[in-house]
């Protein structure tokens, strides 16, 4: 017995598109670079707000500060990507 088409489980073809298998490998290369440009930018960020925090130049360490921020929250992002594009998959495969 067959189920019914509303209890069809529907996904994305991902082989519909020619070269798949490339721009997977691509995409996984971007995420890479993505992350060690993420933790490097934190790094940097963080050396120059103690360095200007302690030299007494407030403006520098404000702008430091912003890009800490700025790259823990881009780093966040590009890390969770993949588990949040698989979520959103799931998700509305059950819609």
């Amino acid at each position: 017995m067959t189920a019914p088409t509303s209890a069809r489980a529907t996904h994305p073809d991902f082989q519909a598109v020619g070269g798949s298998d490339q721009l997977g490998s691509i995409v996984g290369a971007l995420l890479t670079y993505g992350l060690i440009c993420g933790v490097l930018v934190t790094v940097i960020s963080a050396a120059t707000w103690a360095v200007a925090s302690s030299a007494g130049h407030w403006q520098t360490a404000q702008k430091a500060k912003a890009g800490l921020a700025v790259a823990i929250v881009g780093a966040t992002l590009t890390g969770s990507a993949l588990g949040l594009t698989n979520w959103l998959l799931d998700v509305g495969a059950h819609l």
